[in-house]
């Protein structure tokens, strides 16, 4: 593996050096001497001779006939020069493209988000952002099951929750607060849970993906414990529970983010409050390292922290919330 890393390294710097030698010689030909050409490129004219030299000498003919007081070029040297330079206009208008590029937001933008924060939070942000960056083009996906940046292509993922050990960068947006709700037809139906050890006996609207999801937490007497819930139905989002739960299937445990507007409306109730074990879930933007990261990525991060960070408003205690009957 290190030969391999070696080979690739000093082949680059081959192409490098390759790449300077071309640029000097068509410096020396536009400047029509050495001495012209060493003092734009901050050289000696010695250096800048060596340059040619060993361009020459790795093609084994004459490129600049030196012989005469009046600087002039061989049909060798001609043609080279031709060649080179175009190629060294290319690189200049290569990096002239990238620099334009990279210093205005621009570009196509792949976003991944959990499927309820996606909706409730990031979605109704959209035009704003695209109003403020109008060259950029936004991908937006959605899904709660936890994906790899590079298989899906995406820049940069919003994630919730603790987070794995891994080589990207993650940068906090705010915090999050989940809640226990049911419909007010389901309470009716089947009674309202007083204390966590009655989830065992209500139909719990619970996870398919990691069963830890399905593990509830309480403050109990001063003890936090973790309430094993199960049911008869079960999803792979959190919007999939939200919507079963306003369908009056069962009882869930929802980010506020999700339920808020719904418990504002009446359509949900907010249960076991008094049990709630205070703990919060950050919220975070995970990409690529910040000595590579785009203009692109860094505004749409900064953007979110910006609307979403000072006032985190998705804690439930913030709003005066229905008390189940």
């Amino acid at each position: 593996m290190n030969r391999i890393h070696g080979d690739r390294t000093r082949a680059a710097e081959r192409d490098q050096d390759r790449t300077s030698r071309m640029e000097a010689f068509v410096r020396v030909v536009n400047a029509g001497s050495f001495s012209a050409a060493a003092r734009a490129m901050k050289l000696t004219p010695s250096a800048v001779s060596k340059l040619v030299s060993r361009i020459e000498n790795h093609f084994g003919v004459r490129l600049v006939d030196r012989s005469t007081r009046q600087f002039r070029l061989t049909p060798e040297g001609e043609l080279y020069y031709n060649r080179c330079l175009k190629i060294v206009a290319e690189i200049e208008e290569a990096e002239r493209a990238v620099a334009e590029f990279t210093s205005e937001p621009r570009g196509r933008l792949s976003v991944n988000a959990t499927m309820g924060i996606g909706i409730h939070r990031i979605a109704p942000l959209i035009p704003e952002f695209l109003s403020r960056y109008p060259q950029i083009e936004l991908d937006l996906s959605l899904s709660d099951h936890l994906v790899d940046l590079v298989e899906k292509q995406a820049e940069v993922a919003i994630r919730v929750g603790p987070l794995e050990d891994s080589t990207l960068v993650a940068r906090k947006i705010c915090d999050s607060r989940r809640v226990i709700v049911a419909s007010p037809d389901y309470l009716a139906r089947h009674g309202v849970p007083r204390h966590p050890e009655d989830l065992l006996s209500h139909n719990c609207l619970t996870y398919n993906m990691r069963a830890t999801l399905n593990e509830w937490p309480f403050l109990i007497d001063g003890t936090f414990r973790k309430v094993a819930v199960s049911g008869t139905v079960r999803g792979d989002s959190g919007e999939t529970l939200r919507h079963m739960a306003l369908a009056g299937a069962g009882i869930a445990r929802l980010g506020w983010f999700q339920v808020g507007q719904n418990v504002r409306e009446g359509r949900l109730v907010p249960l076991l409050e008094e049990y709630h074990a205070g703990e919060l879930q950050g919220v975070y933007a995970v990409f690529f390292g910040m000595r590579h990261t785009s203009v692109r990525v860094k505004c749409f991060v900064n953007f979110l922290v910006e609307k979403l960070g000072r006032e985190q408003p998705w804690l439930a205690a913030e709003y005066a919330m229905p008390v189940a009957a």
